[in-house]
């Protein structure tokens, strides 16, 4: 923990509980400080405080201690007296005046926000005047008679060398009638140390005179108690002191002021050698010694068994006594003051223990004797005495709370006394990190004087915001608080300053009625000061206060107009409240290029259509005179990066008016600011900016047009807006000849005097805006500007029938429409979509068949391979037949198809490109953007799962799960087909055993079981590709028996589009792994609430399963193959079994393999336990074939299982009834993707049934060079136990 001597408080205490010099000098001793700016006792102000004294003390103890730190607090004689209250308040009142025009000069700033406030430290938070006001408000109790430690300890007695009669002076100055009265009323003691200091001003001449009458000094008072000094060595004054040591010490200094100008290093040295000595020679030996006599004549009165019994007996007939304020008199000779002294002397000395001690003793005297306020003062000292000793912070605290009690019961006679002890108690706290507790102590020093609370209250109000963590509600609220205590004392700057700090506590947030009351309180303060424009800036915030009564919206209305009247102009106000406008909606769309099918989709942000359109669009390589180029010649360089719009086309503007209030509003001539130049080079000379009186309709709104100079068509609105009324206003402007059209903003009328404005370059747009050209970076002055061009033709579009909401998986055939209602047809059509997984153009014979019919399977066809549509080309983009035009006036339609592959809310958006031909120079096509927005629902869950056949190394069993995921939808399942010419698929049993009803119902489950078989050959290759007479075999139907419905063809469009969409979006597996398979899995929705687009006709549900593979199969593979039972004559000779295995490579790497067989079950198991993975290790480094009875999952083997079996193993007969007799370790090497062949053979010895699995399989790749480093995706080599092979060996006759 830190040493309490360097904290706050001990610190503080360092300054204010030392002891006290009583300073005597005369009038030519002043006379010779001030040539250097300074009085006598500034001079030596700086060098009373040492850091470093290092002076031996012993005080009652045996046992010296060296004290380190020590301080004089000098004070003339005429001072030593108790402040004038009213002088003392005038005084603190200065202090908080001066600090108010020093930090209202940073008013005019924005205050720090409160995160910012956080993250400072302490010093730079908290106003550093406070330190300041605080000491000023404790030295105003300095020098009572109740305390000791303001009781002068020495007196200093000065004579300059000028005097006559100097050592007569000496005398005369400790005459009685010179001083304080406290010391001639018996409050202090009159019998102080006396040193005597003769003062030799150097500019007078030499100091032989000064040495003699040193020399007289010393015969008269003494040899130790004399001294000389002499000072203004400097004959020039012009000496500069770096740091100026007296600065701190004349607060009415000026800067450019050269205080100490006479006073030379010899000077300065020699004060700093006075004072030194003063300390450590003269006044704490003199505090050592009274501390000692004093502590035995109370030792003697008071202390021990008998002592404390006479003193209580003496005491008992003082309890009924009446209570008074001040409680009996005490002179410094009695007792109780006696030993009110030693504990004070020890308390400045460090000797803490034996102050504590005293302080108790006398405590209990003054209890009794109901002194209260000096009980209350002992008290006091204890607790700072226990902080100071670091001990318990109960009984610290217990102390000061006690204290601080007591001085409150006394009334008006005690507050500044609880002042002091409160403002020591906070820095306790905070020491402590008890920042809460401080503030709440903060807040009961506050007396009647509402300054003194005021400040209080802010030094609360930053404690709070210091607790961990920070409480800044209370924060915000003291500072209210404070700032209300300011306005009464006329103190409107710091008013304004604790206001200000509160309101960034208070912004954000839903503490409206105080923040209004801030912002409010503000606005009038800074009217009275007569600052109109910051006073508007706070009313402003009041006007949308829609939470207040009626009453106040109206009373804050009229204030903040009163105030803007005073101004004696039209109040031009920015992002006026009334009505507040929802700039985030704000809304701009026009048409350049670039045309909107529907307002949805003007709504989507640009980027997504760029991005769209990016490989649609020609490059400048290609199209040397399209309208980039050209532009760019005709405008100059300033205009380039503008927008382009269309003449006659109409830019429309969204404006969302909302009246917060509940008193209605009318707001007048609501209408754009537009700017408009016949050319670039005219912008700045011919700029329109009309706003066109209009008449209010019953509606209360009215829109109307005028031409302005047949060039510009502004529109104009009036609203009236009853409380809480909410209005969408279209605002538009419509360019009508060539030019430079810039967008500037919304303007309306509140009052005569009251004109709101909104600038939309100041309030960046929602990305609805359609911005420029595809190349442009648009700053904020160029976005809402505009490059008018003449008309152009413009093409209409619709997708028909395309669904709102759908079901994943849902398929259908879907008609494009596009319509040209101009003179002038377009040709050279573009489409391109966002998501080809939803979306796919058809060809345009597909027009008008029918569907689903027409996605059936024609079996009478061979089929070479999926059909696609052909008329798809790079990036997604579909190209129109070339022979294809829209004619003017004319329409033309075009297939799409529509699969919901995902589910979510989905947006699709289609683009069109076209070309208009001898239209225009500037811009030679334009493109359609066209947007739906869908909810997908869930339909089906299908997983599948892939696992080997024990038995068959090209066989596979597959499981497919389906859930339905609908709520309250039936579908009937129809086919499953896989993708791909290697795959031969059938049914282990008929889905109507599963599923008789072949529906499934909402919340129902569906499991089957197939039998894939992979056709190639990894042996040869003759037999890689099956004939086309397998491919029919890829198509289950799951209806019933005997359903004639035809199977739908996944290899053909659209089908085979959409499965090529998913595999590129769904996860691909590991590489290395050649046993890869996609499914499609069909079923229709018998009906329910999503229109199929045509009558009784049932939707299609389409699921895709792509990449599905065994993930964790081992590149290598092997089955023993052989007899499963053997009859043999054992009496005539021991029996011969012969086996094979079968071991496949199917990684495209050569693989070395090393096979092991163990003759008894211990040594496979030393072995597997020195090599093999054990029970829960990763399985990719195992593999092979298990008894299908146990595997009940159908998935491939892994190493849990393996272990798990060899393990129980063990348990069987430690000696074995066979041996294997052929090789008992085999190494070959298998070529990538071939199998070979090794004969295996064991001796039985006896009948019985036996499990051929204890030998071991390692293998290991060799990678060539070509494949490098593929990555983590497979490994390398792996050890495999032996799966189970049962033998039945029966006992022939």
């Amino acid at each position: 923990m830190v040493d309490p001597a360097n904290t706050a408080l001990g610190k503080m205490l360092l300054e204010e509980i030392t002891p006290v010099v009583m300073v005597l000098c005369t009038p030519l001793v002043e006379e010779s400080c001030l040539k250097n700016g300074l009085s006598f006792i500034q001079m030596l102000s700086p060098f009373c405080n040492f850091t470093n004294i290092d002076v031996p003390v012993r005080t009652a103890s045996d046992q010296p201690y060296r004290l380190q730190k020590f301080k004089l607090r000098l004070f003339y004689a005429s001072d030593i007296r108790q402040p004038n209250l009213e002088v003392a308040k005038e005084r603190l009142k200065q202090v908080i005046t001066q600090a108010g025009e020093k930090d209202f000069s940073e008013m005019l700033s924005d205050p720090p926000q409160v995160n910012d406030l956080l993250s400072r430290p302490e010093s730079e938070i908290v106003p550093s005047w406070f330190q300041f006001f605080n000491k000023e408000l404790v030295r105003t109790l300095c020098f009572s008679d109740h305390e000791a430690f303001d009781h002068p300890v020495a007196c200093l007695l000065v004579v300059s060398s000028k005097d006559e009669e100097p050592i007569n002076r000496f005398v005369d100055l400790f005459n009685t009638n010179k001083l304080p009265s406290l010391l001639n009323d018996g409050a202090m003691d009159p019998k102080v140390l006396k040193h005597y200091l003769l003062v030799h001003d150097n500019q007078d001449g030499a100091s032989e005179k000064a040495t003699k009458l040193l020399t007289q000094m010393k015969s008269t008072f003494g040899p130790n108690d004399c001294q000389l000094l002499c000072i203004n060595s400097s004959q020039d004054g012009q000496n500069h002191h770096q740091g100026n040591p007296w600065a701190p010490f004349k607060s009415d200094a000026l800067p450019t002021e050269n205080l100490g100008c006479f006073l030379n290093i010899d000077d300065f040295n020699e004060i700093k050698d006075l004072m030194q000595e003063l300390s450590s020679k003269h006044i704490i030996p003199f505090m050592e010694q009274k501390i000692r006599i004093l502590n035995q004549q109370v030792s003697a009165t008071r202390k021990g068994f008998r002592n404390q019994i006479k003193n209580l007996w003496w005491r008992k007939g003082k309890e009924d006594a009446s209570d008074s304020p001040n409680g009996p008199v005490y002179t410094f000779s009695s007792v109780e003051s006696q030993i009110r002294i030693l504990g004070d002397y020890a308390f400045m000395l460090r000797d803490y223990e034996l102050a504590l001690s005293n302080y108790r003793l006398i405590s209990t005297d003054y209890k009794l004797d109901k002194a209260w306020k000096r009980y209350a003062g002992v008290q006091e000292m204890m607790g700072l005495t226990y902080f100071l000793l670091d001990q318990s912070r109960k009984e610290a605290e217990y102390c000061m709370e006690n204290a601080f009690n007591t001085y409150l019961k006394l009334g008006s006679a005690g507050q500044q006394n609880a002042t002091r002890c409160g403002l020591w108690w906070v820095e306790m706290l905070k020491t402590r990190d008890e920042i809460k507790e401080a503030a709440t102590v903060y807040f009961r020093i506050c007396s009647e004087d509402p300054l003194h609370s005021a400040v209080m209250l802010e030094q609360a109000s930053f404690c709070y915001l210091l607790s961990k963590p920070p409480m800044l509600h209370k924060y915000g609220f003291h500072l209210v608080l404070s700032g209300d205590h300011y306005k009464k004392c006329d103190q409107i700057k710091h008013a304004i300053r604790t206001y200000r700090s509160a309101v960034s506590v208070y912004k954000g947030t839903t503490w409206s009625l105080i923040k209004d009351h801030v912002h409010f309180h503000i606005g009038q303060w800074y009217a009275f000061l007569g600052m109109y424009d910051v006073a508007v800036t706070h009313m402003l915030e009041l006007l949308a206060c829609s939470h207040q009564s009626k009453t106040t919206q109206e009373l804050f209305l009229r204030d903040f107009l009163q105030i803007v009247q005073k101004t004696g102009k039209t109040f031009e106000v920015l992002k006026l409240q009334l009505p507040a406008i929802n700039i985030s909606s704000l809304k701009v769309i026009f048409e350049d290029h670039r045309t909107y099918a529907s307002a949805a989709a003007a709504s989507v942000k640009e980027s997504v259509w760029r991005s769209l359109e990016e490989d649609m669009i020609p490059s400048l390589s290609t199209a040397k005179s399209n309208w980039l180029e050209l532009q760019s010649k005709l405008v100059p360089k300033k205009y380039k990066e503008s927008n382009i719009c269309v003449a006659g086309e109409a830019i429309k503007v969204d404006v969302e008016f909302k009246n917060p209030l509940e008193i209605s509003i009318t707001i007048l001539s609501v209408s754009l600011i537009c700017e408009l130049s016949a050319n670039p080079e005219e912008m700045n000379s011919d700029g329109n900016g009309s706003n066109i009186e209009l008449q209010n309709d019953q509606n209360k709104t009215s829109t109307s047009t005028r031409d302005i100079d047949s060039s510009l068509i502004l529109s104009e609105v009036d609203l009236s807006l009853e409380g809480g009324e909410t209005t969408l206003v279209q605002l538009t402007v419509t360019p009508r000849v060539e030019g430079i059209l810039k967008i500037v903003g919304v303007k309306w009328k509140l009052s005569s005097s009251v004109v709101g404005f909104h600038n939309f370059e100041s309030n960046p747009l929602n990305k609805n805006v359609a911005k420029g050209r595809r190349k442009a970076k648009y700053s904020p002055d160029n976005y809402l500007k505009f490059i008018v061009i003449k008309s152009l033709p413009k093409l209409e579009g619709i997708i028909h029938s395309l669904p709102e909401k759908t079901y994943v998986g849902d398929l259908r055939h879907l008609v494009l429409e596009l319509s040209n209602r101009s003179k002038f047809p377009v040709k050279n059509l573009k489409m391109k979509i966002n998501n080809p997984r939803f979306l796919n153009a058809g060809n345009q014979r597909e027009l008008n068949v029918e569907f689903p019919a027409c996605l059936g399977k024609k079996t009478n066809v061979v089929q070479s391979g999926g059909l696609s549509n052909i008329n798809k080309v790079l990036q997604n983009v579909f190209l129109f037949p070339e022979d294809i035009s829209v004619q003017e006036e004319t329409s033309l339609s075009w297939p799409l198809w529509f699969r919901a592959a995902v589910p979510g809310n989905i947006s699709l958006c289609v683009t069109i490109y076209y070309e208009m031909e001898d239209v225009s120079n500037i811009m030679k096509y334009r493109t359609l953007r066209m947007h739906y927005n869908l909810q997908v629902l869930p339909s089906l869950d299908v997983s599948f799962e892939l696992s080997p056949c024990p038995s068959r190394l090209q066989e596979f069993l597959l499981r497919m799960d389906v859930v339905n995921k609908t709520s309250s939808e039936c579908f009937r399942v129809h086919q499953l087909s896989s993708v791909g010419k290697q795959w031969e698929i059938s049914l282990l049993q008929p889905v109507d055993s599963i599923l008789p009803s072949q529906s499934l119902f909402a919340g129902q489950a569906l499991s089957c079981f197939f039998k894939l078989k992979d056709r190639r050959k990894s042996s040869t290759s003759e037999d890689s590709i099956p004939s086309p007479s397998l491919l029919l075999q890829s198509d289950v139907r799951l209806g019933p028996q005997g359903n004639s419905e035809a199977l739908f063809d996944v290899h053909s469009s659209p089908l085979a589009d959409f499965h090529n969409s998913e595999r590129l979006h769904q996860e691909m597996p590991l590489q290395g792994n050649e046993y890869k398979v996609d499914f499609v899995f069909i079923s229709q929705l018998l009906k329910g609430d999503i229109d199929s687009g045509a009558p009784n006709t049932p939707l299609l549900i389409s699921h895709h399963a792509c990449h599905c593979s065994l993930s964790s199969m081992s590149s290598i593979s092997w089955l023993v193959d052989g007899p499963q039972t053997v009859q043999h004559n054992f009496s005539a000779s021991l029996c011969e079994v012969n086996l094979r295995m079968a071991i496949t490579n199917s990684s495209d790497a050569v693989a070395s393999v090393h096979i092991s067989t163990f003759d008894s079950p211990s040594s496979g198991i030393q072995s597997s336990d020195a090599s093999a993975p054990q029970p829960g290790s990763p399985p990719e480094n195992q593999a092979g074939w298990c008894d299908m009875s146990v595997v009940n999952d159908m998935k491939v083997i892994t190493s849990d299982v393996l272990a798990t079996r060899f393990t129980k193993s063990v348990s069987l007969e430690s000696v074995s009834q066979f041996i294997w007799s052929g090789s008992s370790s085999t190494k070959l090497e298998l070529q990538p993707r071939s199998t070979a062949e090794i004969p295996l053979q064991i001796s039985v010895f006896a009948p019985g049934i036996y499990d051929l699995s204890n030998y071991v399989l390692n293998w290991n790749l060799m990678p060539n060079s070509e494949e490098g480093n593929q990555g983590e995706a497979n490994k390398s080599s792996g050890v495999c136990q032996g799966y189970p092979y049962y033998l039945t060996v029966i006992q022939s006759t």
